[in-house]
């Protein structure tokens, strides 16, 4: 007999499938994976997704194509496409226009606070990768960053060559509305930022 049932999770690798027991408590399968989705970066595999919310491969997949089948069928403003070996939330073609017009032109809202800092340590260490960022801020800047990307104030500038993570830096856009010519003109701010050594030494101290 299990004397220990919430210990009893087991997952193993069969042909690329995640097999696990259904958790006892937790949000229903269709909520996990929505919450899941909407705070990612980039599409994610079925396998990942399964082993987050602790069901099987089989059951996720389901899920998944019945959630994509769901948005489409009641005209929603986004997509959830399997792109890339992965799945992801997509603003709908027809609605692009509308959003671009919204971001570029309509938004009214100013930057955060945790935006303009996270638009500073980029503008003056890029190319940067996002979790450069984050340790410069000493904070998760996942949200931020998806901001400053839709705002088109900064766009991914190529890859780091030993870490392959994906590296940062600002765009013309941001060069216009900051009224500047080029990254010259910014202000002499950098040298209030901690350089990249201390960066590290105070992530290895952690």
């Amino acid at each position: 007999m299990d004397r220990h049932p919430r210990r009893r999770l087991q997952r193993c690798a069969r042909g690329g499938t995640v097999v696990s027991a259904q958790p006892e408590t937790g949000p229903p399968l269709r909520a996990a994976l929505e919450a899941v989705l909407l705070v990612v970066d980039e599409p994610v595999d079925e396998v990942t997704l399964a082993q987050v919310v602790e069901r099987p491969r089989a059951e996720v997949t389901a899920e998944l194509e019945e959630l994509a089948a769901a948005y489409t069928r009641e005209d929603r403003g986004f997509d959830l496409r399997r792109v890339a070996g992965g799945w992801r939330f997509y603003t709908r073609e027809d609605c692009a226009d509308i959003v671009e017009r919204f971001v570029r032109d309509g938004q009214q809202a100013r930057l955060t606070h945790a935006a303009l800092e996270t638009l500073a340590v980029v503008a003056y260490r890029q190319p940067v990768s996002r979790s450069r960022v984050a340790a410069v801020r000493a904070v998760n800047v996942d949200g931020v960053m998806r901001t400053l990307l839709t705002r088109g104030l900064v766009e991914e500038v190529g890859s780091d060559p030993d870490s392959g993570a994906v590296l940062f830096g600002t765009t013309s856009h941001f060069l216009e509305r900051l009224g500047l010519d080029s990254l010259d003109d910014l202000p002499p701010l950098a040298p209030h930022l901690p350089t990249a050594g201390a960066v590290e030494d105070e992530r290895e101290s952690t």
